[in-house]
């Protein structure tokens, strides 16, 4: 295992109320994480200072932004790590906008891109475990055990709905 981190970098602090999802994934699987607040648009310089250094600090970035959305892809293209984009939920288009901002990458440049809002924020963190745990094989069990999990509260939600049903 690396002793680096997962970055997490928001274009707006109104971000962090949906990226403290993935923070709590990060957290249940005993992840070491920065929290960074940079605009792409409003200082361009922090970003690109971020994303030159980021090979030295992180494992993976996450990056959330809304509207324009250019921030995950402007680290991608100034780093060779993975950047995994998480559009921001929009009051005027819904978060579309910000989706096909991160989705409409030029090639080789590449953001896997998330829903947009929470479960985005929650699936970026899932992936970034997944990622890191490629060279822990610790931290692989605790995803096959997360993902069982998820697995048995499925079915006792179906056997419950089948109880109210009269189905068993």
């Amino acid at each position: 295992m690396t002793n680096k981190k997962i970055g997490i970098v928001m274009g707006s602090d109104s971000d962090l109320v949906t990226m403290k999802e993935a923070i709590n994934i990060l957290k249940e699987f005993g992840l070491d994480f920065d929290v960074n607040i940079i605009s792409a648009h409003r200082s361009p310089e922090r970003v690109q200072s971020y994303a030159t250094d980021a090979e030295k600090k992180y494992e993976v970035i996450i990056a959330c932004a809304g509207g324009a959305a250019h921030l995950a892809g402007v680290i991608a293209s100034l780093t060779p790590i993975p950047v995994i984009g998480v559009p921001m939920l929009t009051s005027g288009l819904g978060g579309l906008d910000s989706l096909l901002s991160m989705v409409q990458m030029p090639s080789g440049v590449p953001v896997p891109t998330m829903g947009i809002g929470k479960s985005g924020a929650i699936n970026a963190a899932i992936l970034a475990v997944q990622i890191a745990s490629v060279s822990d094989s610790k931290l692989r069990q605790k995803l096959v055990a997360y993902k069982k999990k998820l697995s048995d509260e499925v079915e006792k939600k179906d056997k419950e709905a089948r109880k109210e049903l009269g189905l068993l």
